[in-house]
Parts: structure tokens; sequence; C-alpha cells
């Protein structure tokens, strides 16, 4: 197994990764191939606290983690191996960079003609700024309120939102949070 900071990529070459929050419609990363895919033992959660990119240490955002139970519907990327390095590189940077929050798991990604073993982002729940599961009224709050060094935590939210609807990924859930968060808003 090869080690990269953080990321555990068994293929010395290439290798597929899912996106299931901001890396679906802002991958940092070039891909040679993209799938919608579903993966099974998790659901996209809004579990983690971001106090930089949404939030700060003061007033925290959150995030979407990959929690344990469930299905998600995303996007698997295919990273070839010569844009390997770069891509780990990458995913580290935006997703692994201080805190421990997130742990690479190898899982099979269902793709729309095949599966495929794949690499995704899990939630790491004994990690300081895991979130656990809060009240729709308490992530709503904090979304609609906190702003970070990418931007407001609703925007966030809301190209989440729009990525969903353009791959006709059903995520009512989310949907009813954005109204939530507008309405906090306005």
């Amino acid at each position: 197994m090869t080690t990269h900071n953080g990321l555990h990529i068994r293929e010395p070459d290439g290798f597929w990764f899912f996106g299931y929050g901001s890396l679906m419609w802002d991958p940092p990363f070039t891909a040679a191939e993209s799938h919608r895919a579903r993966i099974f033992g998790y659901h996209r959660s809004f579990c983690v606290s971001s106090e930089t990119y949404r939030g700060t240490p003061e007033n925290p955002g959150l995030s979407l983690g990959l929690d344990s139970g469930g299905s998600c519907t995303g996007v698997a990327f295919r990273i070839s191996g010569q844009a390997r390095a770069e891509a780990v590189r990458q995913i580290e940077a935006r997703e692994m960079d201080d805190d421990p929050i997130y742990i690479c798991r190898p899982l099979k990604l269902h793709l729309p003609d095949r599966q495929v073993d794949g690499y995704a982002l899990v939630v790491n729940h004994h990690d300081r700024i895991f979130a656990g599961r809060l009240s729709f009224k308490e992530t709503a709050r904090r979304i609609a309120t906190c702003h970070g060094d990418r931007g407001p935590n609703i925007d966030y939210l809301a190209n989440t939102v729009a990525q969903l609807d353009r791959m006709n990924i059903p995520e009512g859930h989310l949907h009813a949070l954005l109204r939530r968060a507008q309405a906090i808003n306005s």
C-alpha cells in the first residue's frame, strides 16, 4: 500500500475516486473520465464543522461528510496514472489539510454499466470537528449564517443542490435545507 500524507491508495498508477459534495462541482484535479456512481454503506450528511472554508473557529459552518449507513449517489472520477501524484496532492490539500476528519476508504463504486474499485473520504467520528447529527433547524441556521475563506456556507449547499439537480439525483432533504437556510437569510 502506498501512503500519501493520509490518502492510502493501493494502486501505483491510476485510481477511481468518489465525490459527493463540492468535489462533484469543483474538483481540484483533472479526471480522465467521470460517471454518475452510487456507493453503499454511507450517506451524505452535514456532519463536519468547517472552521476555515465555510466558517470560522468562533462560528463554524458545516460541510458534507460520508457518514455510516445507507447509500449515496455522486460522481466517480477516474484519475489517470499521469495525473495521480497531482490529484493526490490536491485532494489532500483541500480535504485533509490540518484535521484528520476524513479517512480514505476503499469502496465499490457502482457506475451505470459496471462496478469498479475506488476510494472515498468518509468521516472520522473521533475527530474534534465531527459535528455529529445536528437538528434540521441547527443545520439550517449554521449554513445560513456562516462564512469562511471560500465564501458563504449557503453557497456550498446551493452549489451542491444545483449539481445534484443537473445530475438528476433526488435529495429532497438538501432542497428543504436550502429553502430553510434561504428563509433565515431573507
